[in-house]
């Protein structure tokens, strides 16, 4: 088991995500992050690395575009015993990302509320299910968290296996992570299909 020394943290429900970074850091863990959880995480007074930093690039169109980029998705996809791909992401200077805890951007809760098919359309997630598929398709190597309640299970495991997490864990965040992300685009989905569709 690989110890996780590098976590990416992305959330919308900010539940208890400033005690779980401020674990992390206690671990070592070094702690990326994108606008308001990095606002939460550094006001909690944990060292926090904006995205920006890593990718070179600022947050961009609204935040439409922060995480999706090689320096990200090359970090969380890459096999790790896999000798070319690890050539390949020194070779471009991108750096392993061992955890990622990513929720979604309320999109069911927004269309509850009654909003406009626009407001309804910016409250789809692109990068966050982006991240989670990435994160869980590799869950030989990386773990990923969907949801602020397996915060403590992770925390748990990592400080009985030495800052690692155990295969049939990552396995089974995997698989609420695609739990998750085929609920969320049925949703949008459902939600499409009711409405009607906007004029030129």
């Amino acid at each position: 088991m690989k110890k996780i020394e590098r976590a990416l943290i992305s959330v919308t429900d900010k539940t208890g995500v400033a005690e779980f970074a401020r674990a992390l850091h206690e671990m070592g863990v070094e702690i990326v992050s994108t606008g308001g959880t990095a606002r939460v995480i550094r006001e909690a007074g944990v060292p926090v690395t904006d995205v920006s930093e890593v990718t070179g690039f600022p947050e961009m169109l609204d935040g439409r575009v922060k995480t999706l980029h090689p320096k990200i998705h090359g970090g969380l996809l890459f096999i790790r015993d896999k000798e070319e791909h690890v050539r390949q992401i020194e070779e471009h200077g991108i750096k392993p990302i061992d955890l990622v805890a990513v929720n979604l951007y309320a999109f069911e809760k927004t269309v509850a509320s009654g909003a406009d098919l626009e407001t309804a359309i910016e409250n789809i997630d692109i990068g966050g299910p982006t991240l989670l598929r990435a994160a869980a398709k590799n869950f030989k190597y990386v773990t990923v968290i969907v949801d602020p309640a397996d915060y403590e299970r992770v925390l748990s495991e990592m400080r009985a296996h030495d800052g690692a997490t155990t295969l049939k864990t990552r396995f089974e965040l995997a698989r609420k992570v695609f739990e998750t992300t085929s609920g969320y685009d049925r949703a949008i989905a459902e939600y499409l299909a009711r409405v009607s569709p906007p004029e030129e």
